[in-house]
């Protein structure tokens, strides 16, 4: 089925495998892409780092938004409460739901969507896939029709023609983001996953182990670094 074309999109983009694809998915559709991200205290910071080096490449605009006094109220999460420890195993385990950083899309949706009618922009994307569905409620297909609605009514007469939001790979899987990636030539090895965030990727955290998975079911070879070299068992 053919995909609508855009001329801007304002992209919520965080330097990982799904932000990225989809950033380069709206170029190669011909969009103008504007990179917004987001600074919430996450204990993987380093994500923002790698998504300057993503947008250098791209050689589009990367804007980044202080929500670090937001994210200190939002405890009790393994990405912005140090307490809380982030879990190893399987991204689908329901140890990965102490990954849930409450609402934080439909902050960030709004925020995006406030950029892009200022912009005249008329597309807000993001890169949740059919994986995110079982852990995260603001991933969900409902959720994304429910506030597509919300936004469209609280900006009516303000939207540029055609305006929407956008998630290319909702109903996808992450090996399906990774073999598009692939074929649109996006450079995974400046990608960020891990969410323990050191130097390099730990290797066994939910996140690492996706995107092992990924690169494995899809048959493309994965760039990144690992500190546990080890095989993931559910890949095995």
């Amino acid at each position: 089925m053919t995909k609508p074309s855009s001329k801007y999109a304002v992209l919520i983009a965080s330097g990982g495998m799904d932000s990225t694809v989809t950033a380069y998915e709206l170029r190669a559709r011909g969009s103008e892409v504007s990179l917004l991200s987001f600074d919430y205290g996450q204990r993987h910071r380093t994500e923002l780092d790698h998504l300057g080096k993503i947008a250098e490449r791209l050689g589009v605009p990367h804007q980044s938004v202080d929500l670090t006094d937001v994210g200190r109220l939002l405890g009790g999460s393994a990405l912005t409460d140090a307490s809380v420890e982030v879990p190893d195993g399987h991204y689908s385990d329901q140890s990965m739901r102490s990954t849930v950083v409450p609402n934080r899309n439909m902050i960030m949706l709004s925020i995006a969507a406030g950029v892009a009618v200022s912009r005249g922009a008329d597309i807000v994307a993001f890169g949740a896939h059919a994986g995110d569905h079982p852990i995260y409620p603001d991933c969900r297909p409902t959720f994304f029709e429910q506030l597509g609605k919300a936004v469209q009514a609280g900006n009516e007469g303000f939207l540029a023609d055609g305006f929407r939001l956008e998630a290319p790979f909702l109903h996808l899987t992450k090996a399906d983001i990774a073999r598009r990636g692939h074929e649109l030539g996006v450079p995974f090895e400046l990608t960020w996953s891990c969410y323990k965030g050191g130097s390099v990727h730990c290797g066994t955290c939910g996140t690492c182990v996706e995107r092992r998975e990924a690169f494995t079911l899809a048959s493309v070879a994965d760039p990144t670094e690992y500190a546990d070299r080890a095989e993931p068992e559910a890949s095995r």
